[in-house]
């Protein structure tokens, strides 16, 4: 075998490269500073990872162990809420200049809503208007999970986070399943607002909630009592809804009422003169709608007026809820709902057609423009004056057609004589006297009809009139309610347990109007055949409509009252001074008699009523001979 001999060359190939690469590898070796900074950066990764893994260890060990077995069975994967520090039955706050609220953490609704500057009951009684207090309102979402359960988000906590954007105050509640899956309700108040932001959202529950059905949305409150009269605050304590975009409508007041209405855009349920109103942008499909009355008008301790509940669905758009809504807690007062420019004036009960009309751009300004500068009374007082100026050439009209009709009655009983017994001969030579003297029978009732508007309207005016709330004026402390003077110790039945001085003094006003207008009118009209006596009924009426104004007003606010006995009041002077200062009846006998001697042409209508007369008395002189 030969032997290997040493290869020199070999060697010191070897050599140089062993040493190129040794002398790389000190080259690139890092400095203090660099290994320094590795290793802090080595330490950071590894506490990292151990805060991760103690952060998910905890959370795990928190809902298998305080969850589990009882809230994580119930729950499912809300169980998580219940684990959170927030999971206690506090409240947060947020304020501004008009209004309070306060959000509960179970639930995430609002549990209180105070009215600020507004006293309940009666002026001094030094508590604030609460719309909400006292677990009477409730705002709820049912939820239906994939593992078949249904949950009530009334029963669960939510997490509170408070917050600014800019001026407004900002409270997010959600209803959490993990870190970054939960349920949002979100609340955004602004300065000097009644009215705030409200949305319903969803993350990340795609995969917890059952989103092929819609969630439904309960809303309820049992409105407490706010007013001195709890009868008269009843009476105007209603559910109102808009519908298809522009329509609205309410629930009956009077009695217990419930409806199904499509496409709804807000309901109301307001309390005379303050309402709680929910506001959506997106319409909802459906809104199951109910009114409960709770008030005995037998009992004048009553807490409550009416229960009122509201049940929408809302539904899920790519997996999650999206509503952005608004919500209003404040007085119902024309001017500020009319402000937000969403239909919500028609909350306010102005009357239909003419009568709202009227109220909206007559009323309204006008009052406003008055108590400017007058007290409320006073300023109801000018009103009045107001309207009768306005009203005066009607009035005079009226007037001058009875006076007429009082120089011709006469000759109307002359003919009434002549032909007592034959009705339609007397009827036809009536029509030709008043024909021949230029007199219109109807002439005293169209300025009558022309006045039913005005008078209808303000009977829609002063119920809704915000403004009169605990206002004083003479012996009523409360112009919006009724002006007690003594206190009655039984109740009866259609008047109440007290006495009103407004209502009377407009009853004994309105006998005296009737006796001075409706009695000489119905005198002045001969029976006609087959029609009963107006005379009779007429006479009959100067004494019960005064009774039913007493009995109708007497629960009613006073402001209506001064207005009705100030207006017949002043139309009492207004005809006194027309009867005695501006009309002269020797003068209205002279342009009759005069009128007699002018040749007249018959309109078409007394043509066909002539015709029509002389027909039917051919045909009864027909029927007589036969």
């Amino acid at each position: 075998m030969e032997e290997k001999k040493f290869d020199f060359k070999s060697f010191i190939g070897f050599t140089l490269i062993f040493g190129i690469l040794m002398w790389m590898m000190y080259n690139n070796q890092p400095t203090k500073e660099e290994l320094a900074e590795q290793k802090k950066k080595e330490l950071a990764e590894k506490a990292a990872k151990t805060e991760k893994h103690q952060s998910i260890t905890n959370s795990v060990a928190s809902t298998d162990s305080v969850a589990s077995p009882e809230l994580k069975a119930k729950y499912g994967a809300f169980a998580f809420a219940a684990t959170l520090p927030s999971a206690k039955e506090n409240v947060t706050e947020i304020k501004n200049d008009v209004l309070s609220l306060k959000i509960a953490n179970k639930g995430g609704y609002i549990e209180e809503a105070t009215i600020l500057g507004f006293e309940a009951i009666k002026k001094g009684s030094k508590e604030l208007v609460q719309l909400i207090k006292k677990n009477n309102a409730n705002l709820n979402l049912v939820l239906s999970t994939k593992d078949n359960k249904v949950l009530n988000t009334k029963d669960l906590y939510f997490e509170p986070k408070v917050s600014k954007e800019g001026e407004n105050q900002v409270l997010t509640m959600q209803l959490k399943t993990g870190d970054n899956q939960f349920l949002e309700y979100r609340y955004v108040l602004k300065p000097k607002q009644y009215m705030l932001d409200f949305s319903i959202r969803t993350q990340g529950l795609e995969n917890v909630l059952n989103t092929s059905k819609p969630s439904e949305l309960e809303w309820n409150l049992k409105t407490y009592r706010n007013e001195k009269s709890v009868s008269y605050e009843n009476r105007y304590t209603e559910l109102v809804y808009e519908y298809d975009g522009d329509k609205d409508d309410y629930l009956s007041a009077a009695k217990d009422d419930e409806e199904q209405v499509e496409n709804v855009s807000y309901i109301a349920f307001k309390q005379h003169l303050f309402t709680s109103i929910l506001l959506t942008d997106t319409p909802f499909k459906t809104a199951d709608l109910k009114s409960d009355n709770l008030v005995d008008d037998e009992k004048k301790d009553t807490v409550f007026t009416k229960n009122f509940s509201a049940k929408m669905p809302l539904e899920f758009k790519n997996g999650a809820l999206a509503y952005n809504m608004n919500m209003y807690y404040g007085p119902a007062k024309y001017e500020i709902l009319n402000d937000y420019n969403k239909n919500l004036d028609e909350i306010i009960s102005l009357g239909w057609g003419i009568f709202g009309w009227i109220n909206k751009y007559v009323f309204i300004p006008v009052f406003g423009l008055l108590s400017g500068f007058l007290p409320y009374g006073l300023a109801i007082i000018f009103l009045t004056v107001l309207v009768k100026i306005v009203l005066s050439p009607v009035t005079y009209k009226s007037f001058v057609s009875q006076a007429k009709m009082k120089v011709l009655r006469p000759e109307i009983a002359e003919i009434n004589e002549k032909f007592k017994d034959n009705p339609m001969k007397r009827q036809q030579e009536t029509m030709s006297l008043y024909s021949k003297a230029g007199v219109n029978p109807m002439a005293g009732c169209i300025p009558a009809l022309l006045q039913m508007p005005v008078l209808y309207a303000l009977i829609y005016f002063f119920p809704a009139l915000f403004d009169l709330r605990q206002q004083s004026f003479l012996w009523a402390d409360d112009l919006s309610s009724y002006d007690s003077i003594f206190k009655l110790p039984f109740h009866i039945p259609l008047y109440g347990d007290h006495v009103s001085l407004f209502p009377i003094l407009a009853s004994v006003a309105i006998f005296f109007y009737m006796k001075m207008t409706t009695g000489d009118q119905a005198m002045q009209t001969p029976p006609q055949e087959g029609m009963p006596d107006m005379g009779k009924i007429m006479k009959v009426m100067i004494y019960v409509s005064p009774i039913m104004m007493l009995f109708f007003f007497n629960s009613y606010g006073s402001g209506m009252s001064l207005y009705y006995f100030m207006s017949n009041l002043i139309t009492i002077g207004i005809m006194l001074v027309i009867k005695y200062y501006i009309i002269d009846n020797d003068k209205i006998h002279a342009q009759i008699q005069e009128n007699k001697t002018k040749p007249k042409s018959e309109s078409k209508f007394q043509k066909k009523m002539r015709e029509m007369m002389e027909q039917a008395e051919a045909q009864k002189a027909a029927q007589k001979k036969k």
